[in-house]
């Protein structure tokens, strides 16, 4: 039974991706940080020393190392400011007792000076250049931001806007294709999310669009109907992207809970017929 104001890893890996999830925010300190430097899917590291400077437009999920004082007495007194909050029971060592899946702290970018990771690529995107965008904002970093320019001007943009290239052609990039596999596959590997099924399955359907082998999995041919679709419904690349989220929070929660569902016209007739009264 969790504590008032306290949610289990159990339900939190369900908020996690999902128009429901809080703002997750890491208060552990430099020790504990240092001892295990990992982060839950979405997390944002803050200092507790800055509390008073807080803000937040959704509810607040607290995580430190046990999930007793420190978080705690952070939530309490964001509550009393207004704030909704509640803190991780058991703290980072559940979570990952429980063996949720966490971010390689190692694998992100350096962050700006109002702490987001900024990221370029080729304009006009198709598949790669929304699901990881996709795969960046709902686990790495909400508030990541992405750069969409011609492509001979990727690396020169990344260079003098201190940016994380991704998804082209170029020797030595971490982030693209490598052999069969898309640049989706390299960061849900690069960051640590690798073994979690809900997004290997989302890979496996993002793979086979992308690189249109549609025969990997059924749902492929539909995933690059839809994005081809909306690279013509949209001039702006910002806007696709935004349409595009939609999509990928789609087939995430299909990847997560509906594999097995099923939907024909059969499934809609009424077991009895009324009678009329």
């Amino acid at each position: 039974m969790p504590f008032t104001n306290a949610i289990t890893a159990d339900k939190l890996v369900r908020l996690i991706a999902t128009p429901r999830s809080p703002a997750i925010i890491d208060i552990r300190g430099p020790s504990d940080f240092d001892a295990l430097p990992q982060l839950i899917p979405g997390a944002t590291r803050r200092s507790l020393a800055q509390l008073e400077h807080w803000a937040a437009g959704t509810p607040v999920l607290l995580v430190c190392s046990d999930g007793r004082a420190v978080s705690q007495g952070a939530a309490a007194w964001l509550r009393q400011a207004g704030i909704a909050a509640e803190v991780l029971e058991g703290g980072m060592a559940a979570w990952v007792a429980a063996g949720r899946p966490t971010i390689d702290i190692a694998a992100l970018p350096k962050r700006d000076a109002v702490g987001r990771t900024l990221w370029v690529t080729r304009a006009r995107p198709k598949v790669d250049r929304i699901a990881c965008p996709w795969l960046i904002r709902r686990f790495v970093d909400p508030q990541a931001q992405f750069l969409f320019v011609p492509a001979p001007d990727v690396l020169d943009v990344a260079e003098r806007m201190a940016a994380t290239p991704f998804d082209i052609q170029a020797e030595g990039l971490r982030w693209t294709h490598q052999g069969e596999r898309c640049t989706f596959d390299a960061m849900i590997e690069g960051f640590g999310l690798a073994g979690f099924t809900p997004l290997e399955r989302l890979a496996t359907i993002v793979r086979g669009a992308d690189t249109n082998r549609l025969d990997f999995a059924p749902e492929a041919a539909g995933l690059l109907a839809i994005s081809l679709g909306l690279s013509r419904a949209y001039a702006d690349d910002l806007e696709q992207l935004e349409a595009g989220l939609l999509v990928y929070d789609a087939l995430y929660r299909w990847s997560r809970d509906a594999t097995s569902e099923t939907h024909d016209w059969a499934s809609h007739t009424p077991s009895t017929k009324r009678v009329p009264a």
